[in-house]
């Protein structure tokens, strides 16, 4: 599929969940614009990186990233930003072939989409994880250092 037919699709999509979610106001083009965010680090990680997990590792750091900033600047949890941004990189086929393998006793296959499937969201949360974490780290420093000078 075309990468650019990709990207718009993955801001539909997010904007879709952003909806469902009940976000509200501008905030909801946050989410759909970190959406689109996500895919295309994700596609343009397939370029440089190895490793298609490192794709979704990276891709879930940066728009981690990106939904922290657009809480601190919309004064809203990073969560309202996040949980529809990150929807694109979400495992839907892999997932669907997990279930499908297993609903049909094909335990081989089932075996080894069930491990690329988890693989992908320990990727994905390691992203967030780490990026929250690194984010915080920074604004508590920072607040630290304008409190004492």
């Amino acid at each position: 599929m075309i990468p650019t037919f990709q990207i718009i699709l993955a801001f539909i999509g997010s904007l879709g969940f952003s909806i469902l979610f009940n976000i509200k106001g501008r905030k909801i083009w946050y989410a759909a614009l970190g959406g689109m965010l996500a895919w295309m680090i994700y596609l343009l990680g397939g370029l440089w990186l190895s490793s298609e997990m490192t794709q979704y590792f990276v891709s879930a750091i940066i728009v981690t990233f990106y939904s922290e900033l657009c809480a601190r600047i919309e004064k809203t949890p990073a969560t309202t930003f996040l949980t529809a941004a990150i929807i694109p990189l979400v495992p839907g086929r892999a997932l669907y072939y997990t279930m499908s393998y297993a609903i049909n006793n094909r335990i081989v296959e089932f075996a080894d989409y069930g491990s690329y499937t988890v693989s992908i969201a320990v990727a994905i949360a390691a992203g967030i994880m780490v990026a929250s974490s690194l984010f915080r780290i920074f604004f508590a420093l920072r607040s630290y250092e304008y409190r004492h000078h």
